[in-house]
């Protein structure tokens, strides 16, 4: 009964009928084709090339920049599917680089050289972190207002590291007892005479939060101060597909400026893979962040860049300490 109804209908409006198909048909002709839309998409998404990044560490504000430019689409603008994996206590993240278990790793400047003195050919590429957040975390009622003050305490540092050899070398650190670095501040909350190195944006936090008064001392005080969080690749790939190694480059300071601009929705996606970097530890990282990555009010046009001074002022510090010797290249271990 309701197909007759419709045939009646139509053939008493026929004129009208006529002019809404023809209309019909040209727009039809004119809109978009959801199948060539959709194949145009799969097409896009098989010519992402596929790279791997390996953090150095879990998770955390200082790869900030680079979770921003996966979930901003960064990556993908410039043709890259990245995958970003997490680091932990002593990542070998240049043995990973030079094995080719990832064509890029984040890691800190005096690394890069100390492994180009064993013949790596690993290359820094971008510095997001221009000054360390390297430090040491004492507490303000043990008096000590100066890395030079540092005495009559337990020390939780990481022996071997570069940081921790130029202190020995150039602090007296009468009589600190050195012992191997704790990994949170959980002892150090319940004892006044320890103290402990830290990322400044990190555990000094945490501490604050377990009831301490924690005072955070920098390293680049004393004139150690290493680019930091860097974004590193091999001679050898910038040699073969520096195409990639600027794509990866640019999406990465894109990252950084969107990240340092409004860090929220990054630091939910990493909190969501790092659960104990809470909400709120994650707004007080990006928030120090700005003035390690953009020191004295630096435009974001610089954002990244690295100089010579600076890398031969760290090989001078590293041949003091003995770690590295003068056959190491300053120059080539960076891109200018």
């Amino acid at each position: 009964m309701r197909s007759l109804q419709l045939q009646k209908s139509l053939m008493n409006n026929q004129p009208y009928y006529l002019l809404g198909l023809l209309v019909g048909l040209l727009l039809g002709c004119n809109s978009p084709d959801p199948n060539i839309d959709s194949e145009s998409e799969q097409a896009s998404t098989k010519t992402l090339t596929k790279v791997t990044l390996q953090l150095n560490w879990f998770p955390e504000a200082e790869h900030g920049g680079y979770y921003a430019a996966a979930l901003h689409g960064f990556f993908e603008e410039e043709g890259l599917e990245v995958e970003i994996l997490p680091g932990g206590p002593n990542s070998p993240v240049i043995q990973q680089l030079v094995s080719s278990q990832a064509e890029f790793v984040v890691g800190n400047a005096d690394q890069v050289l100390t492994s180009r003195a064993k013949d790596s050919e690993a290359v820094a590429l971008f510095a997001p972190l221009q000054n360390s957040p390297r430090c040491i975390m004492v507490h303000e009622a043990a008096g000590i207002e100066s890395l030079a003050d540092l005495k009559n305490m337990t020390l939780g540092m990481s022996a071997g590291r570069a940081f921790a050899l130029y202190m020995q070398k150039h602090l007296s650190m009468e009589n600190v007892t050195l012992v191997g670095y704790p990994g949170s501040p959980a002892v150090f909350v319940n004892d006044e005479t320890f103290g402990q190195q830290a990322y400044v944006f990190s555990e000094p936090f945490v501490a604050t939060k377990l009831g301490a008064k924690p005072l955070a001392l920098m390293v680049s005080d004393i004139g150690y101060n290493p680019y930091t969080s860097l974004l590193i690749t091999t001679q050898q790939r910038i040699d073969t597909d520096n195409e990639l190694v600027q794509k990866m480059i640019r999406a990465s300071k894109k990252g950084w400026i969107q990240y340092l601009k409004d860090s929220e929705k990054t630091n939910q996606h990493i909190h969501s893979l790092n659960e104990e970097m809470g909400l709120d530890i994650l707004a007080y990282g990006a928030k120090v962040l700005q003035d390690l990555c953009l020191p004295d009010s630096a435009s974001q046009e610089h954002l990244g860049a690295m100089n010579l001074q600076r890398w031969t002022d760290l090989r001078d510090q590293l041949i003091e300490i003995e770690l590295i010797d003068s056959s190491v290249d300053p120059a080539a271990a960076f891109l200018k």
